[in-house]
């Protein structure tokens, strides 16, 4: 995990164009800013990789597709992903805690979003620059 205390703006006002740091950025997960009640972070899921399926017991999660075609999953457990829609640029999806869910890159470019946690999820300043690093590296 790379840690850099220019990579995470928060506790700082900040301004971004959200959409251009989005585009820009090449890591699976890049923590932008962390305040005191919410998280940023950017994403980029290689083509044919995935968020992974996941559950945020204590946080409220806001996805937002920048660029690309993904398939999200939801549903109260693992094996029942009973909300399912396809979404591409300009989409959100808002994801209540305790709630399983998943999001697919099913393009043909690398998929470009932003998410809000609230509260805060991810350490400080986290940067993983694979999914591989960062499922290692959450256990």
């Amino acid at each position: 995990m790379e840690k850099n205390n220019r990579i995470d703006y928060g506790n700082e006002p900040f301004i971004a164009n959200i959409t251009a740091v989005s585009l820009e950025n090449p890591y699976y997960r890049r923590i932008l800013w962390t305040g005191g009640h919410l998280q940023v972070a950017l994403m980029s899921i290689p083509l044919g990789d995935e968020v992974g399926l996941e559950i945020h017991p204590d946080n409220d999660q806001f996805i937002r597709i920048e660029n690309g075609c993904a398939q999200v999953l939801m549903g109260s457990s693992a094996e029942n992903l009973n909300i399912q829609s396809r979404v591409n640029s300009n989409y959100a999806v808002m994801v209540p805690a305790g709630i399983w869910h998943n999001i697919k890159n099913i393009g043909n470019v690398p998929l470009k979003l932003y998410t809000i946690y609230a509260p805060a999820h991810h350490e400080k300043g986290t940067v993983h620059e694979t999914r591989r690093i960062a499922e290692a590296e959450e256990t």
